[in-house]
């Protein structure tokens, strides 16, 4: 029998379709398994699907299975520390990149703003080679300084890794910490994300989900991205190891407009400055500072989830899609590229979005989803 409060809050036969999709990606090979969290006006439907590992023996998913988050990481540890530091009037958002990494000038460098890096809007490219044998983050700094930029600062909306990874060493410089003492210190700590951080501890490998096998052996507890793994597993942009339980709970701290259970991380204005449109109107791409609003990379918010929605997707098959005005977020964690890259998960987290915003029972959206892709 549904819970009567469960009941109230979801379609019962929505979330039946968020399953047979999930089974159905399985049984495709599109993912191994996977885990589900959806969450409105504080009721949560959550699931385990199929299994963690299949190399090197069948293993099953649990909901307290440890993802590698990949670029999720950008929104819950590069974004969130460095708009802590914002927030305190350590580091400022016009302010170019320069003044917190020196070395981070000529060739037209010298105009990027940390705001610029949070938007995906510093005119970098993708990413820094990652062909040879270099090591540390010191190493991948030296390169982001080198590249050439593709556009003009603030002209161009262009994902990038190096956005991201330079916030973090931004971070590290100005609090004087390394950027996994600073967010487990500030963020996951007080928020009591007890299964969330870099560079795993071995006693937890059991519980981490593979990705690629490489020379016939699967990476466990070791991150996927290949900058984030040069540059010894803490980065800005990747490395973090999180659950859907403790991604939930980060979740509902954004919902929540900083606070939960009594801990307030952010100022309200600081969760409502990071999630609404902070690019030029002249670029086609909304981003809000490290979250995505509406640009290529929305698929996971569906074709119902309005403008003022926000969220992120990561490589290895994770995404987090949060609308503030029904109070619901979902997200799906797997590891989709295990056994082989093979796996795709871009439209199943794009029909997990349209589902649960039509499971939302006491909840109708208006008018049109502008832009939804």
């Amino acid at each position: 029998m549904v819970p009567p409060l469960f009941a109230e809050a979801f379609h019962p036969e929505k979330l039946a379709a968020m399953d047979a999709a999930i089974l159905s990606a399985i049984s495709s090979n599109k993912c191994p398994g996977g885990v589900l969290w959806v969450e409105h006006n504080g009721t949560a439907y959550h699931k385990a699907y199929g299994h963690r590992a299949l190399v090197p023996a069948p293993e099953p998913m649990t909901e307290d299975t440890i993802f590698d988050a990949a670029s999720l990481t950008k929104v819950i540890a590069g974004t969130p520390a460095v708009m802590l530091l914002v927030e305190r009037g350590q580091v400022q958002l016009a302010a170019p990149v320069k003044t917190y990494i020196p070395e981070f000038t000529g060739d037209g460098r010298d105009d990027v703003t940390v705001k610029e890096l949070l938007t995906h809007t510093s005119g970098l490219p993708p990413d820094i080679e990652t062909k040879t044998d270099w090591h540390g983050q010191a190493e991948a700094v030296r390169k982001a300084c080198a590249v050439k930029l593709q556009s003009p600062p603030g002209t161009a909306f262009k994902y990038s890794d190096i956005n991201l990874f330079l916030t973090g060493e931004i971070v590290q410089r100005v609090s004087k910490l390394p950027l996994e003492v600073f967010v487990q210190r500030e963020i996951y700590g007080p928020l009591k994300m007890t299964d969330t951080g870099y560079l795993p501890p071995k006693e937890k490998l059991g519980r981490i989900a593979p990705t690629e096998v490489v020379d016939g052996k699967p990476w466990r507890g070791v991150v996927h991205d290949p900058t984030a793994r040069h540059m010894g597993g803490v980065a800005g942009h990747a490395g973090l190891f999180i659950t859907a339980p403790d991604l939930a709970r980060y979740a509902r701290m954004l919902l929540n407009l900083g606070e939960l259970d009594g801990v307030r991380i952010f100022k309200p204005e600081t969760v409502k400055l990071m999630t609404s449109v902070q690019t030029p109107p002249e670029i086609s791409a909304q981003r809000g500072l490290g979250w995505d609003i509406n640009s290529p990379y929305n698929g996971p918010r569906g074709e119902i989830f309005p403008l003022g929605s926000y969220g992120h997707t990561g490589w290895t098959g994770g995404s987090l899609w949060i609308d503030p005005a029904s109070k619901t977020f979902v997200i799906f964690l797997s590891n989709r590229n295990h056994p082989t890259e093979a796996g795709n998960v871009i439209p199943l987290r794009r029909r997990l979005g349209t589902l649960a915003a039509e499971a939302l029972a006491d909840y109708k959206f208006t008018g049109a989803n502008p832009g939804a892709k």
